[in-house]
C-alpha cells in the first residue's frame, strides 16, 4: 500500500485518492509532521522541529518535501517544540493559510516560537564571533555541517528499503551506519549548542504567529475543502489535543450553502484520528485524554511502547526522596524539565509535599523565563483544569506555585544561582538537555558527587540525556570534556507520555463497534515500536511502521 514518498508541488492527487505522508516523527520520536493530500486539498498536521542529536537536527534543514504555498491549512496538536517549531520557517517558505489550534495551544506556541527564534539568533551570533576567533576551526566545522545537511537532503530522496547506491556497494562512510535512523541512536555523549545560519528570527515567528486561529475542543470546523476536523482534549500538556479528520472524496455537492464543507452525494467520509502526544488518565493539573472510537485510519504516538510507569505514588515518592537525599547532602537537586508542562507538574507535587510536610522546604530555583510565562498561560486556563486542580484553585490555594520559589529571568541571575547557598534545587530547561540554560548548571554540578541529576520525562535517544540515564561516565559540553561523579536518577511516573498499558487501552476505542482498517506507529524510536506493534495487532488492528517520507495511500 505504500507509495514512493514524493509530493507533487502544486499537484493533486488523482480523483478519489487520499494519501498520507509520514514528514517527521517516522521511527524517531521528534520532528513531527503529517501531509494528508486529497483530489481536493493538502493539510498538514503538525510542523515539528527535529531535536536530539546532531545528526537528527540536521534534518530541520532539509527543503520541505512540497510547496508550502499549496498547502491549505495546518492543524497543530499542542505547543511543544517538535510540533510546532518549523510553522515561522514553513511560512517564511510561503505558507500563508490558516493555523488551526486550541486556544491554549495558540498562547503557548507564541511563547515556544518566539523564544526559539531569539535562541536562534543568539546562537548564530555567537557562532560568527567563533567565526572570528577561529576561522580555521570554523571552516572544518562549516563543511562538516555541509556534508551532514548533504547526507540528510539525499535520505530524504531515497524510498524507504532503497539504499540509493549501486549495488555491492555501500556507500556508507566508515563507523557510519547507512540508516538515518540508527545514525540518530549511535550518537556519542555529546552536545554542541551552536548553531549557524537561523532556520527563522523573531520577525518570521510573529508573521507566522498572525496565521494562527483559535479554536474550542469539541468544536467542528470546516479547515479546507473536503474536510473537516474537531480538537479533542489529550491530556498531554495545558491545550494538547487529538485530531479527528472526515475526509469527504470527490464528486458533485449536494449544495449545501454556508461554511459547510459540501457532502458528497451517496458517499461517507472517511475518518482519521491523529493521537498526537497522548497524555495519561489520573494526572494532575489537567483532564485525562479523551476516549474516541469509530476510525478509519488512527496515527498513534509509541514513545513508551514497550514500558510502564510507576505508579503515581511510587513517582511522588521517588521524588520526596530525591528532595530529602540533597537536603541531608547539603548537595543540589538539578531537574532538567522541559518548560511547558513538565515544570508545572513538578512544581504541583512539591507544593503538595511541602503542604503535607513529607519534605524539607528547600529555596527552589526555577530558572526558565519561559516557564513561569507557560505557568502564567496554565493560570489564565482554569477551564481546562480536573476536578482536583480546580478544587484546590477554588479552595484559595495556588497549586502552580511553590512558597518562596526563585525565578530567574535573566542570564546573570541564572549565572548566580551557582553561589547560592546550598541545599537547593533547581529546575531548568530543557528536559533532555540538548539545549537551555539547564547545560550551564550541569557544567558547574555534573562533576559534583552532592549533585543529583533528577529525569522526570522522556529522553530522546542520542540525545545527551539518554547517555547520563545510561550511565556515561564521561560527557562534552560544546566541546569541554567533563567527567561524571554527581548521581542520577530517573522517575518514570511524571511523564506526560502515555505508557505502553494506556496507549494499548485508548486503542481498545478502535476496535468496536467499529475496527480501524489500520494503525499507523509513530512518534516512537524503533524498541519501542517493535515492541508496541505486536501488541497492537493482538487487538484485531492492522499497523504499519512509517518511514521518514514514506507516504500511503489510504483506500
Amino acid at each position: 500500500m505504500s507509495a514512493k514518498p514524493t509530493i507533487g508541488h502544486g499537484r493533486k492527487a488523482h480523483d478519489g485518492l487520499m494519501r498520507l505522508h509520514f514528514l517527521g516523527a517516522a521511527s524517531t520520536v521528534t520532528g513531527s509532521q503529517f501531509l494528508l493530500e486529497t483530489d481536493r486539498a493538502k493539510i498538514l498536521v503538525d510542523c515539528g522541529m527535529f531535536q536530539g542529536s546532531p545528526h537528527e537536527v540536521m534534518r530541520n534543514r532539509v527543503p520541505f518535501a512540497y510547496d508550502p504555498a499549496s498547502i491549505d491549512a495546518l492543524l497543530l496538536t499542542h505547543a511543544h517544540l517538535d510540533h510546532c517549531g518549523l510553522i515561522p520557517h514553513l511560512a517564511a517558505e510561503g505558507f500563508h493559510g490558516p493555523i488551526y489550534a486550541t486556544r491554549g495551544t495558540v498562547e503557548l506556541a507564541r511563547l515556544v516560537l518566539l523564544d526559539s527564534a531569539k535562541l536562534q539568533e543568539e546562537f548564530a551570533q555567537r557562532h560568527e564571533r567563533f567565526q572570528q576567533r577561529h576561522p580555521g576551526q570554523a571552516a572544518r566545522e562549516d563543511r562538516a555541517e555541509q556534508k551532514d545537511l548533504d547526507a540528510a537532503v539525499a535520505d530524504a530522496r531515497v524510498p524507504p528499503g532503497e539504499t540509493g547506491v549501486p549495488p555491492g556497494e555501500t556507500g556508507v562512510p566508515p563507523g557510519e551506519t547507512g540508516n538515518p535512523e540508527e545514525a540518530v541512536r549511535s550518537q556519542p555523549p555529546h552536545v554542541t549548542t551552536a548553531l549557524d545560519a537561523p532556520l527563522y528570527d523573531s520577525a518570521d515567528a510573529e508573521r507566522a504567529l498572525a496565521l494562527f486561529r483559535g479554536v474550542e475542543y469539541g468544536a467542528e470546523l470546516d479547515v479546507a475543502p473536503g474536510v473537516r476536523a474537531s480538537f479533542l482534549d489529550a491530556g498531554h500538556i495545558l491545550g494538547s489535543a487529538m485530531i479527528r479528520l472526515s475526509v469527504w472524496g470527490s464528486g458533485p455537492p449536494r449544495g449545501i450553502s454556508g461554511t459547510t464543507v459540501p457532502e458528497l452525494r451517496g458517499e461517507a467520509p472517511r475518518s482519521l484520528v491523529f493521537s498526537g502526544d497522548l497524555g495519561r488518565p489520573d494526572t494532575p493539573i489537567i483532564r485525562d485524554p479523551t476516549r474516541l472510537d469509530n476510525a478509519d485510519y488512527v496515527v498513534v504516538e509509541s514513545t513508551y511502547g514497550g514500558r510502564e510507569h510507576e505508579p503515581e505514588g511510587e513517582a511522588v515518592r521517588l521524588l520526596a526522596e530525591a528532595v530529602r537525599l540533597v537536603a541531608d547532602a547539603k548537595g543540589v537537586l538539578l531537574v532538567p524539565s522541559f518548560a511547558i508542562g513538565r515544570t508545572q507538574e513538578v512544581v504541583w507535587h512539591l507544593d503538595r509535599l511541602i503542604e503535607s510536610g513529607t519534605i524539607p522546604m528547600l529555596p527552589l530555583y526555577l530558572d526558565s523565563p519561559m516557564a513561569s510565562k507557560a505557568t502564567d498561560i496554565y493560570r489564565r486556563y482554569g477551564d481546562y483544569y480536573d476536578e482536583e486542580t480546580r478544587a484546590l484553585v477554588a479552595s484559595g490555594k495556588a497549586p502552580l506555585d511553590y512558597p518562596g520559589a526563585h525565578v530567574t529571568n535573566d542570564a546573570a541571575d541564572s549565572r548566580a544561582i551557582g553561589a547560592s547557598p546550598r541545599p537547593h534545587m533547581i529546575v531548568a530547561s530543557n528536559g533532555m538537555l540538548t539545549g537551555g540554560r539547564v547545560l550551564q548548571h550541569l557544567r558547574e554540578l555534573v562533576g559534583d558527587p552532592a549533585t543529583l541529576l533528577l529525569f522526570v520525562g522522556y529522553q530522546g535517544e542520542g540525545t545527551l540525556g539518554a547517555r547520563l540515564q545510561g550511565g556515561a561516565k564521561q560527557i562534552r559540553i560544546d566541546g569541554e570534556t567533563h567527567d561524571v561523579h554527581c548521581r542520577v536518577r530517573s522517575i518514570g511516573g511524571f511523564s506526560a507520555h502515555a505508557d505502553e498499558s494506556e496507549i494499548l487501552d485508548w486503542l481498545r476505542g478502535f476496535t468496536a463497534p467499529k475496527l480501524a482498517r489500520r494503525v499507523f506507529i509513530v512518534h516512537g524510536d524503533p524498541a519501542a515500536q517493535q515492541a508496541l506493534e505486536p501488541k497492537i495487532r493482538a487487538l484485531g488492528l492492522d499497523t504499519h511502521v512509517p518511514r521518514w517520507r514514506e507516504a500511503v495511500e489510504l483506500d
